[in-house]
């Protein structure tokens, strides 16, 4: 189970995103002002593989005797929580998009 601290290490790093996508923004905004869906979601699957990658990294370095257990659990708890997180914003997209296709004209 992932700690406290984890999932606000989490969600500071989505902040981050959407902050850095904002600010370099120029070209990648919408008509509103704002960050484009498809960049940000590019920006976000791109960080999960990240952290999935440094979990595989350090459970490697970990097998070859270099690591600390800490840090791995770390980096797996990291992983886990950005893969959850990213399945629960993909079942809130498709719910909305059912409830938008169920709405009468």
């Amino acid at each position: 189970m992932a700690s406290p601290s984890v999932a606000a290490n989490a969600y500071a790093s989505l902040a981050k995103i959407v902050d850095s996508a904002g600010a370099a923004g120029g070209s990648k905004a919408g008509e509103t002002g704002g960050v484009s869906f498809g960049t940000l979601l590019k920006e976000t699957l791109g960080n999960v593989m990240d952290a999935g990658r440094k979990s595989d990294a350090q459970t490697i370095s970990m097998a070859q005797g270099k690591a600390n257990v800490m840090d791995v659990v770390t980096a797996v708890a990291e992983t886990d929580v950005a893969v959850s997180t990213l399945v629960s914003v993909r079942d809130r997209v498709i719910q909305s998009y059912e409830d938008i296709m169920r709405m009468p004209i």
